[in-house]
C-alpha cells in the first residue's frame, strides 16, 4: 500500500514549538477520529457515539484551534510533542537555527500467517519540519507570534482541504477488525491507529532570521 505524505515547514521560537505542533496534530486527529463503536450482542450491527470538542487558545502563538475533549488522548499527544520540543530546545541559545522533524503517522494492522503477529502498514503520514530561531527583542517576538499564527491557520485550511478529498481511509467492516484499524484504548474517542516519531538535527546553520514562516504542503506517494 502507498502511504500519502504531507509536509509542512515552520520557523518558530523554542517556546512556540509545543503549541504549534500540538495544535496541528490535534487538528489532524479531530478529522481522523470517530466516536466509540457500540456493537449489538452478536456484532452484526453497531452505532457510533459522538465526539466532544473544545477550543484551545495558544499563549505564544496567535492561534486558536479545536481539539477533541478527551483527557487521555490530549495527555498522550502533549507528552509525545514535549519530547520533541525539549530535544530541539536542549541547545537553545548556542547560536544559529536548530532543525527537527516530527511526524504523525496513521496506519493499520495486517495479520500475518503466524498467530498473534501483525504488520503495521502506514496509509497517511503528516510531517512537520521545525526550525528554531532566537529573536533579538520583544518587538520581533510579537511580530513572529502573529506570523506563526497566520501560517498555522493556513496549514489548518490545507488539512481541511486534504480531508475532503475522496481518498483511501481504512474501514472496519467486522467487529474483530476494529483493533486493526482504530486505537480503542480511549474511553471517549476512537482515533485511527497512529504513532508519533521525531528526529532532530541540531547543527547550527545561518543565524539570519527568515522574513516569514514558510509552509510547504505536499501530497505525494511513497513507494
Amino acid at each position: 500500500m502507498n502511504a500519502r505524505h504531507n509536509k509542512f515547514e515552520f520557523t518558530l521560537e523554542g517556546r512556540q514549538v509545543q503549541e504549534a505542533v500540538t495544535g496541528l496534530f490535534h487538528t489532524l486527529l479531530f478529522f481522523r477520529s470517530t466516536g466509540k463503536y457500540h456493537y449489538n450482542e452478536n456484532g452484526s450491527s453497531y452505532g457510533i457515539g459522538t465526539i466532544g470538542f473544545e477550543d484551545v487558545t495558544c499563549d505564544f502563538v496567535d492561534f486558536t484551534y479545536v481539539r477533541a475533549s478527551s483527557d487521555e488522548l490530549n495527555r498522550d499527544i502533549s507528552q509525545d510533542v514535549a519530547l520533541f520540543s525539549n530535544a530541539l530546545r536542549s541547545t537553545e541559545g548556542t547560536g544559529g537555527v536548530q532543525e527537527g522533524q516530527i511526524q504523525l503517522e496513521f496506519y493499520q494492522k495486517k495479520k500475518w500467517r503466524w498467530p498473534f503477529t501483525y504488520e503495521s502498514i502506514p496509509w497517511e503520514i503528516w510531517i512537520m519540519k521545525v526550525n528554531i530561531v532566537n529573536l533579538p527583542n520583544e518587538s520581533e517576538r510579537q511580530k513572529h507570534r502573529c506570523t506563526a499564527g497566520e501560517e498555522l491557520a493556513e496549514a489548518v485550511c490545507s488539512v481541511a482541504s486534504a480531508m475532503n478529498r475522496n481518498e483511501f481511509v481504512p474501514r472496519a467492516r467486522l467487529r474483530e477488525d476494529l483493533d486493526l484499524i482504530f486505537e480503542t484504548k480511549y474511553p471517549d474517542i476512537q482515533p485511527y491507529l497512529f504513532k508519533v516519531a521525531y528526529q532532530t538535527n541540531l547543527e547550527p546553520t545561518s543565524p539570519s532570521i527568515p522574513s516569514a514562516v514558510r509552509r510547504i504542503f505536499r501530497d505525494t506517494f511513497a513507494l
